[in-house]
């Protein structure tokens, strides 16, 4: 009897054999998620775990999905975090979060899950206040509303797309506090469920970084991770989009592994999952957090949670084009592969 991962790869390598022709779009590849992006980043700042703004984002990815016609709901979770304030006190923050769910079901049991996290930084201290980190300025273009928009583009597109496996998209929240909804995502899956997601996508920080990643997880086997990751690789190459994957120069990061998002969760459970970023895992601590090569526009080398680099205005200055560039590169990877490792066919 084959196990569980042995099925996982079975199936995802049909699903590679049984892909077919696509017909064209009218509109060029990440258009409407560059469109998205920018929405979603102008109108909803400050999407921090359980405030107004977060679930504003919720209801309006929602409605996104319904309007293209997908089934789909608000789940709502209860958690905590730690606040430190200066004196070295610590809080807990009780908070809400909200994470959105639309389902493009298939006509087998079995599913692909694309993830992207909808919230943005929390201040976790009054050191994180003091240097502007998070809080209700924080558009968050590259953490991660570039992310959202590549998300709703392909659910899109793939709205009338016939698929043999279910596609989930989740939209998760609570993410910048350690993986909050993740974790009840996961905790939240049956033990069928989980046997039969056969891959988890996640998708983070696409603008930002010098190079677009493909990391698979730590537990992602060998054959899993060909027709993943190195399915992903092989598409970029044929389009001639510079994709790499993590170098491995960080011992506990191995070779084309990824670290330190959502994905992880899924990892520790023994779900295939792969990671697509953009950041240079080269550089600086190479673990992959450091995103580019320190200049005068990014002194440290990052965006993360900043709300004076993190938006729309200093991207386009800092990098001009590239909010769009990376959208239609990411689409151009993602649409194809996503076709066919859930097995679709022509409308």
């Amino acid at each position: 009897m084959f196990s569980a991962l042995r099925l996982r790869t079975a199936a995802l390598a049909l699903g590679v054999c049984f892909i077919l022709p696509a017909h064209a779009r009218t509109s060029q590849p990440g258009e409407f998620a560059y469109e998205q992006a920018r929405h979603i980043a102008t109108l909803f700042p400050g999407r921090m775990t359980g405030t107004p703004a977060e679930m504003l984002s919720a209801d309006y990815l929602q409605q996104q999905f319904e309007q293209m016609g997908y089934q789909s709901d608000i789940r709502k979770f209860k958690t905590r975090y730690r606040y430190t304030t200066k004196d070295n006190r610590q809080n807990w923050q009780n908070v809400t979060g909200s994470t959105v769910i639309a389902a493009h079901e298939g006509t087998l049991p079995q599913q692909i899950m694309i993830m992207a996290h909808l919230d943005t930084y929390a201040p976790l201290s009054d050191a994180d206040v003091d240097n502007n980190l998070g809080g209700l300025t924080l558009q968050g273009l590259d953490d991660n509303a570039a992310a959202l928009g590549v998300m709703l583009e392909l659910a899109q597109v793939l709205k009338s797309v016939p698929t043999q496996y279910s596609i989930r998209f989740v939209a998760t929240s609570g993410d910048e506090e350690g993986h909050l909804g993740a974790a009840n995502v996961l905790a939240r899956m049956s033990e069928q469920e989980k046997k039969n997601t056969l891959l988890v996508i996640n998708l983070n920080n696409l603008i930002v970084g010098d190079k677009l990643y493909f990391n698979s997880g730590k537990n992602t086997p060998a054959s899993v991770r060909k027709l993943t990751r190195d399915r992903a690789l092989a598409i970029a190459r044929a389009h001639g989009i510079n994709a790499m994957i993590n170098p491995g120069l960080n011992p506990d990061y191995p070779k084309g592994t990824s670290c330190c998002n959502d994905a992880e969760v899924f990892d520790k459970a023994g779900i295939p999952v792969l990671s697509v970023e953009a950041t240079n895992w080269s550089l600086g601590k190479k673990d992959g957090m450091q995103q580019r090569a320190k200049s005068k526009s990014f002194p440290d080398g990052v965006s993360y949670h900043n709300a004076r680099i993190d938006n729309q205005q200093f991207l386009d200055q800092a990098l001009p084009g590239r909010i769009a560039h990376r959208s239609r590169d990411v689409m151009r990877i993602m649409l194809p592969l996503t076709k066919e490792l859930a097995k679709a066919s022509n409308p």
